[in-house]
């Protein structure tokens, strides 16, 4: 009796975990979110943009905001985001989306040599 009280108390806490509320993206059509993580605080979306058509274009609302903190002096390399119930994770390599916060990353656009971004494919191929 007494090892299966010790089992339970030992796996309450994975119980508890698997419980915990996921973040989930706004679906709000056609914004645009910022997502800010203050350490040890709550995540908070910031309404960035409205009358976004698509995820590329939310995407690049990120980017240009990334560009505008950049020239402030800030050195953030990494902003997420989020359209339509969509994550976006903007990152040196490109941007990658995902329809849950800790869910796999999807390649979505890809950063060119000289560090715009583009749909790939959309580039042509050098000789």
């Amino acid at each position: 009796m007494r090892i299966r009280a010790l089992i339970l108390t030992a796996l309450a806490p994975l119980a508890l975990a698997g419980c915990a509320k996921q973040l989930q993206a706004p679906t709000d059509r056609g914004v645009c979110w910022h997502l800010v993580q203050p350490p040890g605080g709550v995540p908070k979306f910031n309404r960035l943009a409205d009358n976004q058509p698509d995820l590329e274009h939310c995407a690049a609302q990120l980017e240009i905001m990334r560009l505008h903190f950049r020239a402030l002096g800030a050195t953030q390399e990494e902003v997420t985001g989020a359209y339509q119930g969509q994550f976006l994770f903007l990152q040196p390599e490109g941007v990658f989306t995902a329809p849950s916060y800790k869910g796999y990353r999807f390649p979505f656009m890809v950063r060119t040599g000289d560090g715009r971004l583009a749909v790939p494919g959309a580039m042509p191929k050098g000789q």
